[in-house]
């Protein structure tokens, strides 16, 4: 993550970066409320985990190398691919590997002052699955990249904003924000698409189809040049 990551991007050994079967127990929803906002008065903030926001998050793990299945596992993975012993705090240590330094670890491979800055604006309590989560979500808002994450369409801008926080994420010319190795856009876009619609299945999400009103009156010219041009060209060729 940011300039010092190549842990899950290139070096994290034994990471498994095949495509899912389907999301396991903490890459499903885990919601923990249906809005963003405190649970109560005097509560912490939370952000709410969607499917939409589930499904980056476990794109964020793709390409940072610490995907592992979709398992909790993956949340212990510190730069270099080793597991730290526990998750009561980050654990604050400087890896070489590969040619590179870094002290990233976790799910999102979060730097030490990263990690500090989101704990302490959160509130956020040891360094668990939950508390790593509501980090990354923090880090997606302060990047600018939280209302493209709510629309459910991974496209290049919303990679390009996040490039500056995951060196694994391509910038808009395709390469690593910091120069180091960088997943392409079409496999982050294909991870999503697939484990969005996996998770949407899952909460019972149907997905919206905006149905074009009927055009009155029907015989009119509007209207007939209105159907050609939805049928297309190669239909019509086909006699539809």
């Amino acid at each position: 993550m940011a300039a010092a990551n190549a842990a899950g991007t290139a070096a994290t050994e034994g990471a498994d970066h095949s495509m899912p079967s389907a999301p396991r127990p903490h890459s499903q929803l885990a919601l923990l409320n249906a809005t963003d906002g405190a649970a109560g008065e005097g509560q912490p903030f939370r952000f709410a985990i969607t499917p939409e926001r589930r499904a980056l998050l476990n794109t964020i793990r793709y390409a940072e190398g610490t995907w592992a299945r979709g398992e909790n596992l993956g949340y212990r993975v510190m730069f270099g691919g080793g597991l730290m012993p526990h998750l009561e705090r980050h654990p604050d240590r400087v890896i070489y590997s590969g040619g590179y330094a870094s002290a990233a670890a976790g799910a999102y491979q979060f730097m030490p002052f990263t990690w500090e800055r989101a704990s302490r604006s959160l509130q956020l309590p040891g360094f668990g699955p939950d508390v790593q989560d509501q980090a990354a979500i923090f880090l997606i808002q302060r990047r600018g990249a939280l209302p493209l994450a709510d629309q459910g369409v991974f496209t290049p801008v919303l990679a390009a904003r996040l490039a500056p926080e995951w060196a694994s994420f391509p910038t808009l010319g395709g390469r690593s924000f910091y120069g180091q190795p960088v997943k392409r856009y079409a496999a982050l876009k294909a991870f999503y698409e697939r484990n969005l619609a996996e998770l949407r299945a899952i909460a019972g999400v149907v997905p919206v189809v905006a149905e074009l009103p009927s055009c009155e009156p029907a015989e009119s010219l509007r209207c007939r040049l209105e159907r050609l041009d939805r049928v297309g060209p190669r239909s019509l060729a086909q006699g539809r």
